[in-house]
């Protein structure tokens, strides 16, 4: 199954802000258009600077520090999941002029990265999608099991600026709620071992590294991915505000290794719990490795009793779960 991420304009450190809102459409498979949405605040997008905007691109006041990712609709861009069949995941972005964008910019390789989450951070998956003439984008559905998984779309109009549009979308089913992992410096993925290194501080810039070793050895000859070594994405725990982050170098630079370590730089303005999500490629595959971190001197977040609930019978997409339910994947 597909997976993935947009990569705006390669920096050797990306920082971004934090907001506490975020824009709810709740769907169903087959996938349905959204609620509507326009009394969400305003934000901006993903590295860009803020100007805020309504559902018709009209500017709002109060949210110009908002993140991407919180809003279905800014600066007059908006994210409409459409109907598709079972088993896929599909939906538009909208111009300020109501019609369905067509023209993209390529940014690392792709004109349009998918990432989508579910609300507790148990899943994860990272997708692109291929675009229809009619502006229609269409995947395999990466939704991997029951739960409301928040849809990240990030990409760039052709002449505009970076975006991140967000929605909400319900696969309906018995949910097994699962509390945050505790924080921890390692992790493992596909026989990989990556170490984590580094705390994000709020209100300054925070280096954070990721090293990959295999059997005990670095790995020293990671793969380009979509024109890095490694990508990470941040999401906060609770409004899943979204932080997109591009490591130090290019590969094929000159002065840049292919691991084992793999250098981030970030910004956060608060405390709080983090999931961290790095891609990395090695042996002609792409990981993802998971962290919990907390920024600053945030107390760990409760744990959650899990228990369950059921949410509306409906069939639920046919998305291999990658690494495991509730889905974990890449392309």
């Amino acid at each position: 199954m597909n997976t993935a991420t947009k990569l705006s304009g390669f920096a050797l450190g990306l920082a971004a802000v934090f907001g506490t809102a975020y824009g709810v459409g709740h769907l169903a498979d087959p996938v349905t258009p959204a609620a509507d949405t326009r009394h969400e605040p305003a934000g901006t997008g993903h590295g860009s600077d803020p100007h805020g905007g309504d559902q018709t691109g009209g500017d709002q006041t109060g949210a110009a520090h908002l993140p991407g990712g919180l809003l279905v609709s800014d600066r007059g861009y908006t994210m409409q999941p459409v109907d598709a069949p079972t088993g896929q995941f599909a939906f538009r972005i909208t111009g300020p002029d109501g019609a369905p964008v067509t023209g993209y910019e390529i940014a690392h390789d792709k004109r349009m990265h998918l990432i989508v989450a579910r609300r507790d951070l148990s899943g994860f998956r990272h997708v692109h999608p291929e675009l229809g003439a009619d502006g229609t984008w269409r995947v395999d559905s990466p939704l991997g099991g029951p739960g409301v998984w928040r849809a990240f779309a990030d990409f760039t109009p052709s002449g505009g600026e970076p975006l991140t549009l967000g929605v909400d979308v319900t696969v309906p089913g018995q949910l097994q709620h699962r509390p945050l992992p505790a924080p921890t410096a390692s992790t493992t993925v596909d026989g990989y071992t990556v170490t984590l290194t580094g705390t994000p501080q709020p209100g300054r810039t925070s280096q954070l590294t990721l090293t990959v070793s295999r059997d005990g050895k670095p790995v020293t000859d990671l793969e380009p991915y979509l024109g890095a070594y490694g990508h990470l994405v941040a999401l906060r725990q609770g409004d899943l505000a979204y932080l997109h982050v591009h490591p130090e170098g290019v590969p094929g630079d000159g002065r840049t290794p292919a691991g084992p370590a793999v250098s981030f730089a970030a910004e956060v303005p608060s405390a709080g719990s983090y999931r961290l999500y790095l891609d990395f490629r090695h042996g002609g595959a792409v990981h993802t490795a998971e962290f919990t971190v907390l920024a600053g001197d945030a107390p760990a977040a409760p744990a959650s009793t899990p228990g369950t609930r059921t949410t509306p019978t409906a069939p639920t997409p046919t998305a291999d779960a990658g690494h495991g339910a509730p889905g974990h994947g890449h392309n």
